[in-house]
């Protein structure tokens, strides 16, 4: 099938110039002879009219040239179309580019597009508010909101915002409700994650994988502190890692586990962002998982690699 890509580009995000990327992305796709269409991203995140175009145009790709803001507001509006994505990464931070190993250099991330290596990834959701990377309350949503009022973008400035916060911090309530258990926890922040970081390749969640079917938890508690009225069904008897968990609520500041759906009680109203953007806080938030959602360009595993070459070489 001749592929036909559309470049949608967020003029917004980051810090850097996009002249240089269209011309790039003209000079790319000329050379392989690829159909392809520049547009704007919109700040309403409406791409409505593109499934109108991908329908009748026979779009095959779509390519977010931006950050994690740019990438959840695309795939939440197109994900249920039969189209491939692409991320070109261009924001602050850049999350989910780096969790699927998209090289930040634009040269390279479209190589690896061209290349056409396409992988599934999971997303979920959070009160029925779409969310494919990393999403969270308390402390880092607060960063969040207070980087979307600055005038400048960038690095530098989340960081400054970072700093800011980190000695203004104070811990919320919750209560984490799960299938098989409850606890209440005075906790700095909740993370939800599919990928295994917050952006530039700074590691929150270790064991996520975009391809496994859970969502991987992090909460970092106020130190010493955590109340542990829970609930515990008949069949968590015996349960050696509920054990663990329960053993590690009294001692670490830092809880770790992974599930596919989940129930978090506000108790203090924390601040709340989705995917590093700020978004209304609620009393309460259920999250769950979507299989699969949709398939993004990402290079080959290394171990896929070289299998690949090996069998290119007893072909030939």
């Amino acid at each position: 099938m001749q592929r036909k890509i559309v470049f949608l580009i967020n003029p917004v995000s980051g810090s850097g110039k996009k002249d240089g990327i269209e011309k790039l992305i003209q000079q790319k796709a000329k050379a392989k002879s690829i159909d392809f269409e520049i547009l704007q991203t919109n700040a309403a995140g409406d791409y409505e009219y593109l499934k109108y175009k991908i329908a009748k145009d026979g779009i095959t790709d779509v390519v977010m040239v931006g950050g994690d803001g740019t990438v959840n507001r695309v795939v939440s509006s197109l994900y249920d179309t039969d189209v491939n994505f692409g991320i070109i990464p261009m924001g602050s931070g850049n999350g989910l580019a780096f969790g699927a190993s998209i090289p930040k250099n634009p040269a390279k991330a479209l190589d690896v597009i061209f290349k056409g290596n396409v992988g599934f990834v999971d997303a979920f959701t959070i009160n029925d508010h779409f969310s494919c990377m990393l999403s969270g309350l308390g402390f880092d949503a607060q960063v969040a909101h207070d980087f979307a009022n600055k005038a400048s973008r960038g690095l530098l400035t989340y960081t400054q915002q970072s700093l800011v916060q980190y000695f203004k911090a104070h811990p919320y309530q919750f209560q984490i409700v799960n299938d098989n258990f409850s606890f209440y926890t005075d906790a700095f922040f909740i993370s939800i994650a599919n990928s295994n970081q917050f952006g530039n390749h700074f590691t929150i969640a270790p064991k996520a994988d975009l391809d496994d079917g859970l969502l991987d938890i992090v909460i970092v508690q106020k130190m010493h502190k955590a109340k542990l009225p829970f609930a515990i069904l008949q069949q968590i008897r015996g349960n050696n890692d509920l054990q663990q968990f329960v053993e590690d609520m009294c001692q670490k500041n830092i809880l770790y586990f992974q599930a596919s759906s989940l129930t978090i009680r506000n108790l203090k109203l924390a601040p709340f962002h989705i995917d590093g953007e700020p978004a209304e806080t609620k009393e309460e938030f259920k999250i769950n998982l979507i299989r699969r959602c949709f398939k993004l360009y990402m290079p080959l595993p290394k171990q896929e690699t070289k299998e690949k070459s090996k069998s290119e070489l007893v072909e030939n």
